[in-house]
């Protein structure tokens, strides 16, 4: 077998404490920005829907790099993973030049454009969050590239202490410019665009060095490669365009929720953010099955790809079982913690419930579609997840709230249904992997 036991847990557990780590940064973050005041967390919030579509972007940019760099780690052409780093790095700091250009250039247009409706203080605090926090796409990309680069060789380690680094410096910067200095929306974004400078420049320094297996040799890496940047962006675009559109999508849900009164709202909202825990074992567990099935795939070893994904899909069961049930016993006073009305509470805790019943499909909804995705087949991927979303996920929220008046609850049971369907189409998919698996 190509990797141990002992390989697994190198390289998955750093991913799951990576990712609590950014589920718990994001919570105290909130809290920080709302000393600061209502109109200052409804801008940072408004720029926060369009960074995290950008985010996301990068990242699918960053994982087609991580698909090309493990199949040729898999394959022993070092040489060539070695290039293929330097060409993803040169395409993600070109489409985020491209990001921060635009958000720069365009700034308070672009966020009366799509939030038109905003108060004047609330669009005074976005523009000045968005022009601050635009000067850090840039070394966010290069912060992303190497954690994928590094993910790839199988030591997640580095990009877990990095990203203690840069959320540690983030929430100390937060602490000292809120409540030290007592500043406003500043003191919000110039500790992201300090953070992630130094994240860059961290990760900048550790991929250059040349006692890892994949590290940039100097600037005949970053010369452009058509032919491997097409192969890089084979993989990423389609997974951009698939993120891209499940973001739009969950725009369109809010948009649907906001109809539904106060008390649906301020649920919704909780609950959404709750189970954001539900998720923390399936994207860390689906990052390292970039990396495993893409060494296995590159290497021909297409049945122990399976056999992995297999031990992963049921490792993620297992987490998901102690968090679910954990979150299912103290919902009440979880849900408590919020302070809302007793109706809200009551909504909250529901859907809580009812979502962790749902789990017994995600992983086979969005875990699996990751082996596929390592072995190249991404365009599938990414039709079958738009047409589920807008088809099933927001076609179904629509008729239960709309037609069927089941009230926010309806919202979660179309995702349901989104997620069913993706299930059954992904597994039979993966049946016949060894059949439509492709190399770089």
């Amino acid at each position: 077998m190509m990797f141990s036991k002992r390989d697994l847990l190198k390289l998955l557990g750093p991913l799951i404490v990576e990712q609590i780590l950014a589920v718990l940064v994001g919570m105290v973050d909130v809290v920080m920005v709302a000393a600061v005041g209502e109109a200052a967390v409804s801008g940072v919030a408004l720029v926060d829907s369009i960074s995290i579509l950008i985010i996301q972007l990068l990242a699918a940019l960053a994982t087609g790099g991580a698909v090309v760099c493990s199949q040729y780690i898999g394959k022993q052409r070092l040489e060539l993973a070695c290039h293929s780093a330097g060409q993803l790095i040169l395409i993600t700091m070109a489409c985020s030049s491209l990001f921060a250009g635009a958000a720069l250039l365009g700034g308070r247009r672009l966020l009366e454009l799509i939030f038109g409706q905003a108060e004047e203080a609330v669009m005074n605090n976005a523009a000045v969050y968005f022009r601050i926090t635009a000067l850090s796409y840039l070394f966010l990309a290069l912060y992303n590239s190497g954690a994928a680069l590094f993910r790839s060789m199988g030591n997640s380690r580095v990009s877990m202490m990095v990203s203690f680094v840069m959320n540690g410096m983030n929430i100390a910067g937060n602490a000292v410019c809120i409540y030290g200095l007592h500043m406003g929306v500043e003191g919000v974004a110039i500790p992201t665009l300090i953070s992630r400078v130094a994240a860059a420049v961290l990760m900048g320094c550790l991929i250059t060095r040349r006692d890892n297996v994949i590290h940039i040799s100097g600037i005949r890496d970053l010369r452009p490669n058509q032919e491997m940047m097409k192969k890089i962006m084979g993989v990423g675009i389609p997974s951009g365009l698939e993120n891209g559109m499940f973001q739009f999508g969950k725009i369109a849900l809010q948009s649907l929720v906001s109809t539904l009164g106060t008390a649906a709202i301020a649920s919704f909202a909780v609950a959404s953010n709750l189970v954001t825990l539900h998720y923390l074992p399936g994207n860390a567990l689906g990052l390292g099955l970039i990396t495993i099935v893409g060494q296995c795939v590159g290497a021909g070893e297409y049945e122990q790809a399976k056999q992995y994904t297999k031990k992963l899909i049921l490792a993620n069961y297992g987490l998901v079982f102690v968090i679910c049930g954990i979150m299912a016993v103290f919902s009440r006073p979880i849900v408590g913690i919020y302070n809302m009305s007793p109706e809200a509470s009551e909504l909250a805790r529901r859907m809580i419930l009812l979502h962790t019943c749902g789990m017994v499909v995600w992983p086979l909804a969005f875990v699996l579609p990751n082996t596929l995705r390592a072995g190249l087949d991404t365009r599938f991927t990414m039709a079958v997840s738009v047409f589920s979303m807008w088809v099933f996920r927001i076609g179904f929220a629509y008729l239960f709230v709309k037609v069927w008046n089941v009230g926010v609850m309806g919202v979660w049971l179309g995702m349901f249904i989104d997620w069913i369907f993706r299930a059954v189409v992904f597994v039979a998919r993966f049946r016949g992997f060894a059949l439509r698996v492709r190399q770089v």
